[in-house]
C-alpha cells in the first residue's frame, strides 16, 4: 500500500482536512465517485434514500476519472476516505487497500439469508472485487465490494454510414471489415475511430486479438514469462495494427486521440465504426439522439480461437472498514442494488444493471442497443479476474509500441522486440 500511496501529491491533502472524513456516527453518509454522467442520478437516489430511511447520503463527484484515483490515494495516505468509495485500476490496487484494512469485508452480509444479496447480482459483476481462496494477491477469501452496474468494450457501427457505401451487415471477419472499410474510404467516409490516445482502451482491443489468434493459455502464459512476445503468434498481433495502418482504416491523429473526442466523432457522424464501451449509449444519446447504430463483436482474425471482449463490473463501491457508519453504507448498498433502484439507474442512464431482475426490467425500456451489448457478456474476461497480469511497466511499453506502428515509427517485429526487451528487464528484477 506504501508504495501506492506515496504516488500522491502531498498538495492533495489539504482538499481533504475537514470535508473527505467519514460524517461520524449518527444519519449521515458520504459517498464519492467519478461518474459525471450518473451524478444526477445518484443524488436522486439519494434524496429518495433519505426520505425512506432518514438517513442522509452525501454524494460527491470527483472526475475526471485520473484525478478521482489520485484523490483517494491521498485521502487513504490522510486516513480521510469516506464512508463509501470506488477503486479504479487492476485488482492488485484494490488488494492493497484491503490490505491496509480499508475496505470492508461484505462476504456475511452478502451471503446472509441464503446468500440474497449476493445471488441478486451477476456474478461477472462480483468477480471484480471478490478474491478466491489462495488468490496471489494474498488477500482473505471474500467480497469487498458492490457493483453498480455492468459493461464491456465492443465495436459500433454506423447503420446510415454504412448503407451510403453498400454494406448490407457488419462484418464478421478481419478480412471482410477491412474489406468494408476500402467501401467507405470510396464515398468519403473515415472508417474506424476509438480513443487511443488512452493506452487501456488501445490495451484492450490488442488483448482482443491476442486471445482470438492464440488463446487464453499462450497469452497468460507470455505474461509469466514462458512465451515470448517474439513468438509469431504475438507478431501476428502486431500485424493487426500494422494492417489497419497500411489500409487507411484509422482516423487521423487515433494515438492522441481521448475517448471522449472520439466518441464525439462518432456520435457526428465523422466515422462508420468505433471501439468503445457499453457506457456510451448513454454518451451518444446525449451528443446525438438521432444517431442509428448497432453492436458488433471485434472482427475475428482466425477461427482458431474464441474472440473475448473485456467486460465485467462498470463500477463497484466499497465501504471503508474503519468508518463508525460501516452499517449504514452496506445497508445503503444493499437498498441501491436492489431492483427497483437498479432498474431507475439503468433506464436514467442508459446502462446495464448489476441486478439480474433490473436487466430483464429496464431492457424493455431502455435503447435496444444496451441489449446487444448484453449479448456479449457470455464473452466477456478482464484483468481483474485473470490469474495473472503482465507488469504495468510492460504493458506500457506495449502498448507504446503499438502506437509507433500506427504512426509508422515501428514494424511489427521491432515492436515485438522492445516489448521483449522490456519483459526481459522485468524478469530479471524478480530474479534478484
Amino acid at each position: 500500500m506504501r508504495r501506492l500511496l506515496m504516488l500522491c501529491c502531498c498538495s492533495l491533502l489539504v482538499v481533504f482536512s475537514g470535508c473527505a472524513q467519514p460524517a461520524g456516527p449518527g444519519n449521515k453518509l458520504v459517498l464519492w465517485h467519478w461518474m459525471t454522467d450518473c451524478h444526477d442520478t445518484f443524488l436522486k437516489l439519494a434524496q429518495q434514500y433519505q426520505k425512506e430511511t432518514g438517513v442522509e447520503v452525501t454524494v460527491r463527484l470527483l472526475a475526471p476519472s485520473d484525478a478521482y484515483s489520485r484523490m483517494t490515494i491521498a485521502a487513504a495516505q490522510a486516513n480521510v476516505l469516506p464512508d463509501i468509495y470506488g477503486i479504479l485500476g487492476i485488482k492488485a490496487m484494490a488488494a492493497d487497500f484491503i490490505k491496509a484494512g480499508l475496505v470492508a469485508d461484505l462476504t456475511g452480509e452478502m451471503q446472509a439469508n441464503g446468500g440474497a444479496w449476493e445471488n441478486s447480482l451477476f456474478d461477472k459483476a462480483l468477480a471484480d472485487k471478490r478474491f478466491d481462496p489462495d488468490n496471489i494477491y494474498g488477500v482473505k477469501p471474500g467480497i469487498y465490494g458492490v457493483p453498480v452496474n455492468l459493461t464491456n468494450q465492443q465495436m459500433l457501427y454506423n447503420k446510415r454510414l454504412l448503407a451510403k457505401a453498400g454494406i448490407t451487415a457488419p462484418p464478421v471477419t478481419f478480412d471482410a471489415f477491412i474489406k468494408d472499410a476500402q467501401a467507405l474510404k470510396r464515398v468519403g467516409i473515415t472508417p474506424f475511430v476509438s480513443g487511443w490516445g488512452e493506452l487501456w482502451l488501445l490495451h484492450c482491443f490488442a488483448t482482443n486479438y491476442a486471445f482470438n489468434i492464440m488463446g487464453e493459455k499462450k497469452v497468460l502464459a507470455t505474461f509469466r514469462g514462458e512465451v515470448k512476445y517474439t513468438d509469431p503468434d504475438w507478431i501476428k498481433v502486431f500485424n493487426v495494427f500494422v494492417v489497419l495502418r497500411d489500409k487507411g482504416v484509422l482516423i487521423d491523429g487515433i494515438v492522441t486521440k481521448g475517448n471522449k473526442y472520439a466518441e464525439q466523432d462518432f456520435a457526428l457522424e465523422r466515422a462508420a465504426f468505433a471501439f468503445n464501451g457499453s457506457w456510451c449509449v448513454n454518451v451518444y444519446r446525449n451528443m446525438n439522439s438521432d444517431l442509428e447504430y448497432g453492436v458488433m463483436l471485434p472482427p475475428m482474425v482466425s477461427k482458431a480461437f474464441p474472440l473475448k471482449i473485456w467486460g465485467g463490473a462498470g463500477s463497484s463501491f466499497m465501504v471503508n472498514a474503519v468508518s463508525p457508519n460501516k452499517d449504514q453504507a452496506i445497508a445503503f448498498l444493499k437498498w441501491f442494488t436492489a431492483k427497483t433502484q437498479q432498474v431507475s439507474l439503468a433506464v436514467e442512464t442508459s446502462t446495464l444493471p448489476a441486478n439480474k431482475e433490473a436487466l430483464k426490467e429496464s431492457l424493455t425500456t431502455v435503447s435496444p442497443v444496451l441489449g446487444e451489448f448484453f449479448k456479449g457478456m457470455d464473452q466477456a474476461t478482464h484483468p481483474t479476474i485473470w490469474p495473472v497480469n503482465e507488469d504495468p511497466q510492460v504493458m506500457e511499453v506495449f502498448d507504446r509500441a503499438i502506437q509507433g506502428i500506427i504512426i509508422g515509427e515501428k514494424t511489427a517485429l521491432q515492436a515485438a522486440r522492445d516489448v521483449q526487451k522490456a519483459k526481459d528487464h522485468q524478469l530479471s528484477k524478480g530474479a534478484r
